[in-house]
C-alpha cells in the first residue's frame, strides 16, 4: 500500500503537470524516465528519491517544498494511515474542470482583463439561487 506521504507528493505532481499543460510523456522523457513511471509516481505507487525530487521542481519550475505544501492538512497516525482532513476540498483543487480553468486563466496575457475575469468569478460564486 502506498505511503500516504508518496500519495501526496504525486498528487502535487499531478496538479502541477496538469497546470502546466504538459503531458506525462514530455515530463518523462525530459527527465529520462517513461511516462508509466510518472503515472506511478502521480498515483504514489513509486517512490521519489531526492534527486528526482529534485529533477522535477527544476522541470516544472517549483521548489522542491511545494511538494509537500498543504501536508499539514494530513496527518499520518502511528500505523501510516493517512487521516484527510479536507479531502473533498483537494478532490476538486484537481479535478480537470478546476485545472483547465486555472490553466486558461494563466494563458490570459492582459492583467487588466485576467483581474476581471477573477473578480467575474468572484461575483457570480456569491450569487446564491432564489427559491
Amino acid at each position: 500500500m502506498p505511503h500516504p506521504v508518496d500519495i501526496h507528493v504525486g498528487k502535487r505532481l499531478r496538479l502541477r503537470r496538469t497546470i502546466l499543460g504538459l503531458s506525462q510523456e514530455a515530463i518523462g522523457n525530459a527527465i529520462g524516465v517513461t511516462f508509466q513511471q510518472v503515472q506511478k509516481y502521480e498515483r504514489g505507487v513509486n517512490r521519489m528519491g531526492s534527486s528526482r525530487l529534485f529533477d522535477f521542481s527544476k522541470l516544472l519550475s517549483v521548489p522542491v517544498s511545494y511538494f509537500f505544501d498543504e501536508m499539514e492538512k494530513t496527518s499520518v497516525g502511528a500505523t501510516g494511515v493517512a487521516e484527510d482532513a479536507p479531502a473533498f476540498e483537494h478532490d476538486r483543487m484537481s479535478s480537470r474542470e478546476t485545472l483547465e480553468m486555472m490553466r486558461a486563466y494563466y494563458r490570459i496575457e492582459d492583467a487588466h482583463v485576467r483581474k476581471r475575469v477573477f473578480e467575474l468569478i468572484k461575483t457570480l460564486a456569491e450569487d446564491k439561487p432564489v427559491d
